[in-house]
């Protein structure tokens, strides 16, 4: 039987907790893991008794560090890394720390937060929450920007293809990589452009969601550079979020690969140009705040995690 993965490849749903979560310094943290992976087991268990409708889940990620404080198997995933920054001319697509992520989805909030409590409540006498993000359904699946996101997403037995590890790495089949990047836009900045020039940068029509002829779309658009072919795909799942009081409005990027080397394209593309110098025009109104790659154990590794 092939292993049962986590809910990596579902449909964006209508609320979202992100979380990140770094490990204290010189504590023993492998029976706290432990205990983390069966009740994350339970949490999706419950739910989909409880609320099938809702479509509720909480995939979580490991980081590479903690992968090797945790002394969780070896070889590692053949992709997981300590993500590297990737610096372009103008910007950079920074890194950041992240031991674990918890990618937390429901049509009810209620069962956001009640799930993102109880994983506080085990996780915090040994990590602390470096990151927490309550993201959002922005009218017809737009962006703050307004343009819709998530359009190349593929779809069917395609998402599975791209989204979960197959048999290249057969010790983690069914496992997914995870990369995250926390963007802040300069609305101002955004706003104060014409909605045609706003159109150039992203490569797409604002109202209808319809792409330009390869004729017309600029070479530095955001859909020119992120989209790096049909046979390279990644499934993201990304939220707007906002915060009026700090003036922080922006996107989470979050994608589920099974190969990271196609995000890591994706994003030498993006930041570094292609060619070298056309890096991709929507970074001139997004930056970056965090950077971070995951592995995505299958519920049966989460099961073995358990019992230590």
């Amino acid at each position: 039987m092939n292993p049962e993965s986590q809910n990596t490849i579902d449909s964006t749903n209508s609320n979202t907790i992100f979380m990140v979560w770094n490990f204290k310094e010189n504590l023993q943290v492998k029976a706290v893991f432990s205990n983390l992976c069966k009740l994350l087991i339970n949490l999706n268990n419950s739910a989909a008794i409880r609320f099938p409708v809702s479509r509720a889940s909480c995939v979580m990620g490991i980081g590479y560090q903690a992968w090797l404080q945790l002394g969780l198997p070896a070889p590692l995933p053949k992709e997981l890394v300590d993500f590297v920054p990737v610096t372009g001319e103008k910007h950079t697509a920074v890194s950041s720390r992240g031991d674990l992520h918890f990618h937390i989805r429901a049509d009810s909030q209620s069962i956001c937060y009640d799930m993102a409590s109880e994983i506080t409540d085990l996780l915090s006498p040994v990590a602390v929450s470096v990151e927490e993000i309550q993201g959002f359904r922005y009218w017809d699946g737009r962006s703050i920007l307004g343009f819709v996101d998530g359009t190349e997403n593929p779809n069917g037995q395609e998402r599975e293809f791209f989204g979960i590890i197959g048999d290249d790495d057969p010790d983690y089949k069914g496992g997914s990589y995870l990369f995250v990047q926390k963007y802040i836009h300069d609305l101002a900045a955004w706003k104060g452009l014409s909605v045609g020039d706003q159109e150039k940068v992203i490569g797409r029509s604002k109202s209808n969601d319809i792409e330009m002829e390869d004729d017309v779309k600029p070479a530095n658009s955001h859909i020119a550079l992120a989209n790096v072919g049909d046979d390279l795909k990644i499934v993201r799942d990304n939220m707007p979020f906002g915060n009026m009081s700090t003036n922080e409005m922006g996107t989470y990027f979050i994608a589920y690969a099974s190969k990271f080397s196609t995000v890591q394209k994706m994003l030498s593309n993006m930041f570094i140009g292609a060619p070298i110098g056309n890096y991709d025009r929507i970074l001139d109104f997004s930056t970056p705040k965090t950077g971070s790659l995951f592995f995505v154990p299958t519920v049966d590794m989460m099961d073995e995690f358990s019992s230590g």
